[in-house]
C-alpha cells in the first residue's frame, strides 16, 4: 500500500480544511457511491487525529493517514490522489498490484 498526493491536490486540501498546521486528515473508505477499487465504497476524507494509524505521510505540516481497521481498502494498492483542473476537484486512482 503506497499513497501519493500531488501537489495540487496537496494545496486543494490546504484551502479546503482551512485550518492551522499541524493537522491530520485520514483517508478512509466510505460506504457509498461507485468506487472504482471496491464496489459500493468510495474514498472519503476527514479531519482527525490518528486511533492507531497503520501509515501516515507528512507533507509540509499535514499528516495523511489510513486507521489500521481501514487497511482492507487499501491493501496491495498503490493510490494517487490528484487535483484536476478541468473539475476543480481532486480524485484518486488506484493500480492493483497483482
Amino acid at each position: 500500500m503506497t499513497i501519493s498526493i500531488d501537489q495540487n491536490a496537496y494545496k486543494w486540501f490546504e484551502q479546503e480544511f482551512d485550518t492551522p498546521k499541524p493537522f491530520y486528515i485520514r483517508l478512509y473508505p466510505q460506504y457509498a457511491g461507485f468506487g472504482d477499487k471496491n464496489k459500493g465504497y468510495s474514498l472519503a476524507f476527514s479531519l482527525e487525529t490518528p486511533a492507531i494509524a497503520a501509515q501516515q505521510q507528512e507533507i509540509d505540516g499535514i499528516t495523511f493517514y489510513v486507521e489500521s481497521n481501514d487497511t482492507w481498502f487499501f491493501e496491495e494498492t498503490d493510490v494517487e490522489i490528484k487535483y484536476s483542473d478541468a473539475v476543480k476537484e481532486i480524485f484518486a486512482s488506484y493500480k492493483e498490484h497483482h
